[in-house]
């Protein structure tokens, strides 16, 4: 099984004030992209799990559009407590709950995105803390919260260009601590090469991702393991061919000119990925 993710990141954010999304009106971009990507998504059925990850402003109305058997949807975060019968009543102001996810209708989660450790690596060393394993024992909690609420959980690891080093340590850290105690056979890992993302990187190469996928499926038994670092029409060929690989995370369809996400660019991208490994050796 295959497993393809979306991360629309802040898309409830019209081009005009400085988001990336062109699709359709912030408050009604969600139900637009799953109705155009569904019907297409059918002749992968039993071969690939689809999930969107949304803001919170569009997960509703992408429930709604659409179908449960071909495409979740998931948030982009959940918080480390919860609401408890007879006990917190939900006094987490700010904070997202997954008991408030999984009854909007969320099945999913990503816990640990690169962006999500880098903010609470920050909020730690303002408090003088630079124990980097204390964001893995934070995340922990994350996703024990969620599983208790029944959501599956993508969750992310991956080493900045200061850990080049010692990439398997602090892998390695992300992915027993951050899972300690979690139930792995609702986990999928996801690996960002943070080293390489972002504008003037040079893209981890294949070698690079087979062998730091290879080690996370040593360390935690034969889990799927997802490309995190954005699969897109230049890599699906590349990342289909690695026998670790089991997927990719998606962000922009384009990354010059009109930026952004085009619902028909990402079925082409499925379509090279899926080709690829049914073509291969699966």
């Amino acid at each position: 099984m295959q497993h393809i993710y979306v991360n629309f990141k802040r898309f409830d954010v019209p081009a005009s004030m400085g988001g990336v999304n062109r699709i359709a009106e912030a408050s009604s971009y969600a139900p637009e992209i799953v109705r155009q990507v569904v019907p297409s998504l059918g002749k992968y059925r039993g071969k690939a799990e689809f999930v969107h990850f949304y803001p919170e402003s569009g997960i509703v109305d992408a429930v709604k559009a659409a179908d449960p058997e071909l495409l979740s949807i998931g948030c982009q975060g959940v918080y480390r407590a919860d609401v408890e019968i007879g006990g917190n009543f939900g006094a987490f102001t700010t904070n997202r709950p997954a008991s408030a996810m999984a009854a909007i209708g969320c099945t999913h989660t990503i816990i640990g995105h690169c962006e999500e450790r880098n903010d609470k690596n920050e909020l730690l060393f303002l408090g003088g803390c630079h124990d980097r394993k204390a964001v893995n024992r934070i995340l922990a909690k994350e996703v024990q919260a969620a599983q208790k609420r029944g959501l599956k959980v993508l969750y992310c690891c991956g080493e900045k260009d200061t850990e080049l080093d010692e990439w398997d340590k602090v892998i390695s850290e992300q992915l027993e601590i951050g899972l300690d105690g979690a139930d792995l056979s609702s986990v999928v890992i996801a690996y960002e090469p943070v080293w390489s993302i972002g504008p003037g990187k040079t893209p981890a190469g294949k070698e690079y991702i087979e062998k730091v996928a290879r080690l996370v499926k040593s360390v935690l038994g034969d889990i799927p393991v997802v490309y995190g670092g954005g699969l897109k029409e230049e890599n699906a060929g590349m990342l289909s061919s690695i026998d670790e690989i089991d997927g990719g995370l998606i962000a922009l369809t384009r990354f010059s000119g009109e930026i952004g996400f085009y619902p028909d660019e990402y079925l082409r991208i499925i379509d090279l990925y899926m080709n690829g490994k049914e073509g291969g050796s699966r």
